[in-house]
């Protein structure tokens, strides 16, 4: 069976490489198709199959590429998969559009129905996204993205919340296997420093002006680990005992992880990694109560919820957190990552294509 693997583009490592290299593993004869790849920016793995790129190739740069999202659908459609049996589509933005050859069968593993048309728009296109011609690009977008999803022949979520947006915005039935971590690859150290952490981009939605503002509040140590847009905004809102550290290695995310008295995760995400990597590290994490975090973190157990997406909502969580910080077990905090291991997803998703497509 020839398998092709569609990725909506190759342009560093986050979560959804990830969950292509685990699928590379899967299927090692795969070849890739993706919108565009910037070389070196991914994995020796994924780039040692054969990737085939659109005609947004010779466009596309790591400034500028979200401005080609109009184009991204006839892209996307352009790609000939015609001789593929079996077309793994991994999607948070077109490339569950890809068309398959007539008999194929196309299963999308989708991160997400395309949030920029959806309900981040802002985040996307700024404040200008209610203004014409924006607004019609983007009703355009809605109505391709709708219509593109009957191309689909199985749909996995990697979260019940994804799960309900694919209803939503698809009206389809979907299967939730989740994405995972590398357990072994996290240590618990015995104690914990006297900061709480966040590791994030500086996306307006990832709300880390919240935590910022929470920790100046209360005069408790935060250190931050990311960058990106909203850069220059936080940091004149960061109060003397907010440190940030840029962009650091995985190994040095592992050692920050390990050592802080929790970490604070104040976004609406469809899943969330990161929560999980400092589960693994036997951290407990203070997250606000939406998304996919709902369904990793465990009350009480794992860590707690701030149930308002507000300063003064996480401040009063904090406040009670470091009353009662004694209940959590960090052994008991693993055993709940464990749960999302590599092993277990890739032992879901190969029963997955056992019952669906054999």
């Amino acid at each position: 069976m020839k398998v092709a693997l569609v990725h909506d583009w190759l342009t560093g490592m986050r979560g959804g490489e990830r969950v292509l290299e685990a699928f590379c593993e899967l299927f090692p004869e795969a070849e890739i198709f993706t919108l565009f790849h910037f070389k070196g920016s991914v994995s020796k793995q994924i780039e040692s199959h054969r990737i085939h790129t659109s005609f947004l190739q010779g466009f596309a740069n790591k400034k500028c590429y979200r401005y080609l999202l109009p184009l991204m659908p006839a892209a996307v459609e352009s790609l000939n998969v015609k001789k593929f049996d079996l077309v793994v589509s991994l999607s948070h933005c077109v490339a569950k559009g890809i068309k398959p050859a007539l008999g194929a069968r196309h299963v999308c593993c989708c991160f997400s129905p395309m949030r920029y048309i959806w309900d981040r728009q802002n985040d996307y296109f700024g404040k200008q996204a209610t203004r014409f011609p924006l607004s019609a690009m983007v009703s355009c977008l809605r109505k391709w993205d709708r219509l593109s999803s009957s191309g689909v022949h199985h749909f996995i979520a990697i979260s019940q919340f994804i799960q309900k947006r694919i209803q939503n915005c698809y009206n389809r039935k979907s299967e939730v296997i989740y994405p995972f971590i590398e357990v072994s690859r996290f240590q618990k150290k015995e104690g914990a420093g006297d900061y709480y952490l966040v590791v994030s981009a500086f996306a307006p939605y990832k709300r880390v002006d919240i935590a910022i503002q929470a920790c100046n509040h209360l005069k408790l140590p935060l250190k931050i680990i990311g960058s990106g847009q909203e850069e220059n905004k936080l940091k004149k809102l960061a109060g003397r005992t907010v440190e940030f550290l840029g962009w650091q290695s995985d190994e040095k995310v592992r050692q920050y992880l390990s050592t802080c008295k929790a970490l604070l995760f104040c976004g609406v995400e469809d899943f969330g990694l990161v929560p999980l990597e400092a589960m693994a590290s036997g951290r407990p994490v203070i997250a606000f109560r939406g998304g996919g975090a709902l369904e990793t973190v465990v009350e009480g157990q794992t860590g707690e919820f701030f149930p308002q997406q507000t300063s003064d909502s996480l401040a009063n969580t904090m406040f009670k957190f470091v009353k009662e910080i004694n209940k959590f077990d960090s052994s008991k905090i693993q055993q709940q990552a464990a749960k999302f291991d590599k092993s277990i997803f890739m032992k879901k998703i190969q029963d997955y294509f056992n019952r669906t497509i054999n």
